[in-house]
């Protein structure tokens, strides 16, 4: 039995939220608005933001639009990050403006368009660090660069999240072999 609903949201200077058919969630790094379904109820008081539901049948909605909420507040206020790491030789990525140049061992260079609302910052050519106040858009293209060269799990190149765990596997020639 989760109790994420039940949960108190500190809400930090600079962030105000309004309240209507949707949650408005204005900070110094964007705006966000957040779905309210019926039976949730939203109630802030001095600097808590807290939900309550009508019945036990909205406990799953309880918990999804608290931690939607709780996402979007730490969104405007200080942004989430995501970092991507690229292994192979040869493999590169640059940005310009709103447009990564990837080139992964393809006969061709890939070009990814960022959305509005992500930055992309790429240390020595192969460390990306991603940053936006979106926690779904950041993570979506985090995931979408990652596909773009999945890890090969037997030489352990192409594209990973930072500290991503991989099980390198043997070839045909065996555990013993060159």
């Amino acid at each position: 039995m989760s109790r994420v609903g039940k949960k108190q949201i500190p809400v930090p200077k600079g962030v105000t939220i309004t309240f209507g058919d949707e949650m408005l969630v204005e900070g110094p790094k964007g705006k966000l608005t957040v779905p309210l379904p019926a039976g949730i109820r939203p109630k802030q008081s001095d600097n808590i933001l807290e939900f309550t539901r009508d019945t036990d049948q909205l406990a799953a909605l309880h918990g999804l639009t608290r931690a939607l909420a709780a996402s979007a507040v730490q969104g405007v206020s200080t942004g989430f990050t995501r970092e991507l790491d690229i292994t192979g030789v040869g493999y590169r990525a640059d940005v310009k403006g709103k447009i990564a140049t990837f080139t992964l061992g393809y006969s061709h260079p890939i070009e990814v368009l960022l959305p509005p609302g992500v930055e992309l910052k790429i240390d020595k050519q192969t460390h990306l660090v991603l940053s936006g106040y979106d926690k779904q858009m950041v993570g979506q293209v985090a995931a979408n660069i990652r596909a773009l060269r999945p890890p090969d799990p037997y030489k352990n190149k192409g594209v990973r999240y930072t500290g991503e765990q991989l099980r390198k596997k043997v070839g045909k020639t065996g555990a013993g072999g060159k």
